[in-house]
């Protein structure tokens, strides 16, 4: 495999809940079919010292901080010290992971949120998997569907047929995504990696490197 995409190329399974569901596959995309199923079935498993079970097929931790004016939708589980802020929008089919913050205005759907990820204002994030200690800038989102609603290819040196109309973005672990940039539907951010804010991202960005806009990726010294 040339493009070092696969799920253990992009993320420590330690620094996750969902650690024993992901190391059934090979590359990430293909996880996202099932996380519903799986935060069901875990859920049911929790401890009922560490976790409430705040209504249907919402597990939160008791530990997690969670505003008043937050919408939480199962199936969702929230891990210890995770920050849920004012007017969050989870949607359901959701993990955020150990002290995590989901910010103001922000909305999630279909998502597995490694620990210590951030994604803290106004972000739009579906059928995505952020790797530990990630970090979305204001404004940046995953697109998540084509414009031609065919389904997504992941285009590296290779191209990936994924078989799936809905994939979002596969954030690796430490990566930093710029203010209100758009990370169009099937792009893979090595662990390690910067991308500059505005910029609209396609495609594979390798580990350990800048993303100035397209056409200029330049590797980074770590």
């Amino acid at each position: 495999m040339s493009d070092n995409i696969s799920i253990t190329d992009l993320y420590d399974l330690s620094e996750t809940i969902a650690a024993e569901y992901l190391s059934q596959f090979e590359y990430p995309w293909e996880a996202l079919p099932g996380i519903k199923a799986f935060i069901l079935s875990l859920g049911e498993t929790l401890p009922e010292d560490r976790y409430d079970r705040i209504k249907e097929d919402v597990w939160v931790s008791k530990s997690a901080t969670v505003a008043p004016t937050a919408c939480l939708n199962g199936p969702l589980i929230i891990d210890d010290g995770a920050e849920i802020r004012h007017c969050a929008f989870i949607r359901g089919s959701a993990i955020v992971g150990k002290n995590c913050v989901v910010g103001n205005s922000t909305e999630l759907k279909n998502v597995i949120l490694f620990n210590n990820v951030q994604v803290p204002h106004y972000n739009y994030v579906g059928d995505s998997i952020l790797g530990f200690k990630s970090h979305m800038g204001a404004g940046s989102i995953t697109s998540n569907v084509k414009s031609d609603k065919l389904p997504v290819k992941v285009k590296g040196e290779e191209v990936y047929e994924t078989g799936l109309k809905k994939v979002g973005a596969m954030l690796g672990d430490r990566s930093e995504i710029g203010c209100n940039s758009v990370l169009n539907p099937g792009t893979i951010v090595g662990r390690d990696c910067i991308v500059y804010p505005t910029s609209c991202v396609r495609g594979v960005i390798p580990e350990a490197h800048i993303f100035k806009k397209t056409g200029e990726v330049a590797a980074r010294e770590l």
